[in-house]
């Protein structure tokens, strides 16, 4: 069994890679069985079409930084756990590989239907639902004001997507990120200001 995952892992690594250089339609099955040293039919064994080694991608890059089982034990830090999720989200915004592939995504977004859903499932389940119970546990705690948790997650992560799709439109154009670095942070701050009792 761990030489099936690993090679799984080697299937997504190869078409990360391959869709990170020649977008979504230039990474065929072929070119990625070709990627990783295997028979294109050894694809089938553990993907059932291109689409799902996307949508597996896809769960990747807008993955929740945290664990489900220990959510919310973490929120019961309040700011400090949401300034781990804020640095969790920048590092993955500041990362090459994933923030090229973070285009290519954004990109195929506006064309294809199936991955749209896909994005709108792993957003909605494992980000907001997931910041949603952290901030009703942080509601229970009295730490922070009573409000709506869902809408109080989307309302933290909205600004944190908007400054990961800054640092990729900075970069197509070679312009420094420096200027933005700190916004990750300083929204945490922001943030924490009105909602904290």
């Amino acid at each position: 069994m761990p030489k099936q995952t690993n090679t799984k892992q080697k299937i997504i690594d190869a078409a990360i890679d391959l869709i990170a250089k020649n977008g979504y339609k230039g990474a065929s099955v072929r070119k990625i069985a070709a990627e990783v040293g295997i028979r294109e039919s050894a694809i089938y064994n553990h993907f059932k079409n291109k689409e799902e080694i996307l949508k597996v991608i896809v769960s990747q890059i807008f993955a929740t930084p945290f664990e489900t089982h220990d959510i919310e034990e973490r929120a019961k830090k309040g700011k400090s756990f949401l300034h781990q999720f804020a640095v969790a989200y920048k590092l993955v915004s500041f990362d090459r590989k994933m923030e090229k592939l973070f285009r290519v995504l954004m990109i195929e977004l506006f064309q294809n239907g199936q991955l749209r859903e896909s994005f709108l499932q792993e957003l909605h389940q494992k980000e907001i639902q997931q910041l949603s119970k952290a901030f009703f546990v942080m509601m229970q705690e009295g730490l922070i004001r009573s409000a709506d948790p869902m809408f109080m997650a989307q309302e933290f992560l909205s600004p944190l997507f908007y400054i990961r799709l800054q640092v990729s439109l900075l970069r197509i154009d070679s312009k420094s990120t420096a200027p933005i670095a700190a916004h990750f942070e300083k929204h945490v701050d922001f943030f924490w200001e009105s909602i904290a009792l």
